[in-house]
């Protein structure tokens, strides 16, 4: 998986770390983008996406705003 990342995303949904589960799913998204990963790093970011407006993360918006510039949201 993503640099050993996924024993703390098992952990994080172990628990229902919402606020965790954003933190690395977005992590992971970014590490796969930069990669050139671009379907598995928008799957991943749109999870923390979702998860931030699951918990009402204010993170939601910058992760919005990145899916919108992928073309894998609408504006």
């Amino acid at each position: 998986m993503i640099g050993g990342m996924e024993e703390w995303l098992l952990a994080a949904h172990e628990v229902g770390n919402l606020a965790a589960l954003v933190g690395l799913h977005r992590q992971a998204g970014e590490q796969l983008l930069a990669g050139g990963y671009l379907d598995a790093g928008c799957f991943f970011l749109t999870q923390a996406y979702v998860f931030a407006l699951d918990c009402g993360d204010a993170r939601a918006a910058d992760i919005h705003r990145v899916l919108v510039g992928y073309g894998r949201e609408a504006n």
